[in-house]
C-alpha cells in the first residue's frame, strides 16, 4: 500500500486518451506515462466542438495555438445558438454564448430585463457575442497573443485531426511511451488491483494506476470490474445518432461562430463549421423514430442549408445514455466514453475529459495507500457533474412548447425530470438563478448559462421588487454591452478571414 505511483498506464487513444495522456505528463514530467492502444480500431471521433477550457488545457500540455488550428482544421466557437426549440417557428432562434453578461454579479439584470426591454432577447441584450456569431466575426484580431481573446472563445475541430495532433505532441515532447498493441488479458493483484495488461504484440505491461480511455466499450471499468452504467434513457431520451461531412458549396463561404442547434420532430441536428467542410449530425430516441425516418429528417435539413447533389451516407452511432456508478474502483480511472455519455447538445463530453484529466493531474496520490481516499473525493465530484449536466440538458426540453410530437410531449412530463430540476424551476419563478444555487468551484454550468436558456427559450419569472434593486445601475450595463457590440463588430475581422490569417502567419507568441 505504500508503494509510490510511478508508472500510470492509459488504455485506448483518441482525444481522451491522449488528453489525459498529455495532462499527466505535463504536469508530471517524472511519472512515466504509457498509451496503449489497439492498432487499426478508429476513434468515433465525432466530439468536434469544444468549451472555452480547452484553451487552457492546450495551454497546459504546451501546444502551439497557431499549429493546433493548422493540424486539427479547427475554427472558432463562441457559444450555441438554438433554432425551433420553443415552438418550432421560422423566427425561434436564440444564443447561449460564452461570455458572462455585463454586469454579471453587480446589478439585477433579468429584473431590469422583464420590465422595461422584455421585448428584446435577454442574451442580445446583456451580451455582445450574439451579436458577433449573427455577423460571422472571429472573437480576435491578427495582433491577439496565442490563447488570448477579445471575446470568449472554444473551438470547433476535426476530432480524427486532432487525435494525431495530440498523440505527435504527447510522444515528441512530453515523452509518452506509446504502444501499439491488442488488449488479450488483464492480470490482477491478490488484493483486486489490476498489476498488468497482456496484450498480443507488446507482451505485458505493468502499472501503478491504470486510466481506462476504451470509449463505450469499458474494458477495465465497466468489462473488468464490472462496474454499471446508472442509465438516462427515462430521462434524456436520444441513443442514436447519424453524422455527415459536407462540404462548403464555395472556398469563400463564411464559416459560423457558434453551434447551430436545430430542434427535429425526434431530436435535434448539429452543424459545426470547419475551414475546409461543416460537420453535421442528428441525434435523435429509436423510441419514437425509426433509422430510415431520421436519415430522411438529416437529409432534409442538408437541403434546406442548400447541400445539393449527392449526400454520402450518414454513419450512424448506438450509445446508451448514463454514466458509470463510479468513475475510480481501486487502480483503475475512467475517462471519456468509458465513464459515460449523454448526448452532446451542449458539447459536454470533452469538458468532462478536460475535468477529470486535470483532477487528477492536481491530485494525483502519491502511494496507493493515498488511492482509495482521493478515488472517494474523484466519484462524488463527478457524479455531482453528470447530474448537473443531464439537468442542464433536461432543461431545454421541460421549458419547449412544441407539441408535434410525443418526443417533446414525453420529454415535459414531470416523472422524466429530476426533483432537483424541479426544485429550481419553482424557485426561479420569483428570481433568477444566481451563483448560490450553484456553489462549487468549477461548476459544469455558471448560473449565468441557466439564465441564457431559461430565458431563451421563453421561461419569464413572476419578479417582485426588492429594495435592493438599482434599475439605473443594470441599464448602464446594457449600454455597456452596445457599446461594446458597436466597437467590436468594426474592428473584429470575419471567422473565414482570421483562420487563413492564423494559417499563413499564425499568432503573435502568449
Amino acid at each position: 500500500m505504500s508503494k509510490p505511483i510511478e508508472h500510470v498506464v492509459v488504455v485506448g487513444g483518441g482525444s481522451a486518451g491522449w488528453l489525459t495522456a498529455g495532462v499527466l505528463a505535463a504536469e508530471h514530467p517524472r511519472l512515466t506515462v504509457t498509451l496503449v492502444e489497439s492498432p487499426g480500431v478508429p476513434p468515433i471521433g465525432v466530439g468536434e466542438g469544444t468549451w472555452p477550457s480547452m484553451r487552457e488545457t492546450l495551454q497546459r500540455i504546451g501546444v502551439s495555438e497557431a499549429a493546433f488550428f493548422r493540424e486539427c482544421d479547427a475554427a472558432f466557437k463562441q457559444g450555441s445558438r438554438f433554432d425551433r426549440w420553443v415552438d418550432g417557428s421560422d423566427g425561434d432562434v436564440y444564443f447561449h454564448p460564452f461570455s458572462l453578461p455585463q454586469g454579471y454579479g453587480e446589478a439585477n439584470l433579468v429584473a431590469a430585463w422583464q420590465r422595461t426591454h422584455r421585448g428584446v432577447p435577454f442574451a442580445d441584450l446583456v451580451s455582445y457575442q450574439p451579436h458577433l456569431c449573427v455577423q460571422g466575426r472571429a472573437p480576435k484580431q491578427p495582433q491577439t497573443p496565442e490563447f488570448a481573446g477579445v471575446a470568449n472563445y472554444g473551438y470547433h475541430l476535426d476530432a480524427g485531426k486532432f487525435g494525431v495532433f495530440l498523440q505527435k505532441h504527447c510522444v515528441d515532447k512530453l515523452r509518452v511511451r506509446h504502444v501499439l498493441a491488442h488488449v488479450v488479458d488483464i492480470l490482477s493483484t491478490d488484493d483486486g488491483d489490476i498489476a498488468a495488461l497482456r496484450t498480443r504484440e507488446a507482451g505485458l505491461i505493468e502499472g501503478d494506476l491504470f486510466i481506462d480511455c476504451t470509449g463505450m466499450a469499458s474494458l477495465l471499468l465497466g468489462r473488468h470490474y464490472g462496474v454499471p452504467l446508472v442509465s438516462q434513457r427515462d430521462v434524456l431520451f436520444n441513443d442514436r445518432a447519424l453524422a455527415v461531412q459536407v462540404p462548403y458549396p464555395t472556398d469563400d463561404t463564411p464559416i459560423a461562430s457558434q453551434t447551430t442547434s436545430t430542434a427535429q420532430s425526434h431530436g435535434w441536428t448539429w452543424d459545426i463549421g470547419l475551414p475546409a467542410r461543416r460537420g453535421v449530425g442528428y441525434v435523435y430516441s429509436s423510441a419514437h423514430v425509426d433509422d430510415d425516418a431520421a436519415e430522411q429528417t438529416i437529409r432534409a435539413y442538408l437541403a434546406s442549408t442548400g447541400i445539393t447533389g449527392e449526400i454520402p451516407a450518414p454513419r450512424k452511432i448506438a450509445f446508451d445514455p448514463g454514466y458509470r456508478a463510479r468513475f475510480w474502483e481501486r487502480n483503475v480511472v475512467a475517462i471519456g466514453l468509458s465513464a459515460g455519455f449523454i448526448e452532446p447538445l451542449e458539447a459536454s463530453a470533452l469538458a468532462l475529459v478536460e475535468l477529470s484529466a486535470g483532477w487528477l493531474a492536481d491530485d494525483l496520490p502519491a502511494t496507493r495507500a493515498q488511492m482509495d481516499t482521493i478515488a472517494a473525493r474523484f466519484n462524488e465530484a463527478f457524479t455531482y457533474r453528470w447530474e448537473r449536466i443531464i439537468d442542464f440538458l433536461k432543461l431545454h426540453y421541460v421549458l419547449s412548447k412544441r407539441t408535434d410530437t410525443d418526443y417533446w410531449l414525453d420529454h415535459r412530463a414531470a416523472r422524466t425530470q429530476s426533483a432537483r430540476l424541479r426544485e429550481l424551476l419553482a424557485l426561479w419563478r420569483t428570481r433568477a438563478p444566481s451563483r448560490r444555487d450553484f456553489p462549487r468551484i468549477e461548476e459544469i454550468f455558471p448560473s449565468a448559462s441557466w439564465q441564457y436558456i431559461l430565458y431563451g427559450m421563453g421561461f419569464r419569472p413572476e419578479l417582485t421588487a426588492r429594495a435592493s434593486d438599482l434599475p439605473e445601475r443594470a441599464d448602464q450595463y446594457f449600454r455597456e454591452a452596445a457599446r461594446l457590440t458597436a466597437r467590436m463588430l468594426p474592428q473584429l475581422p470575419a471567422n473565414r478571414e482570421m483562420l487563413h490569417h492564423i494559417r499563413q502567419f499564425g499568432m503573435p507568441p502568449g
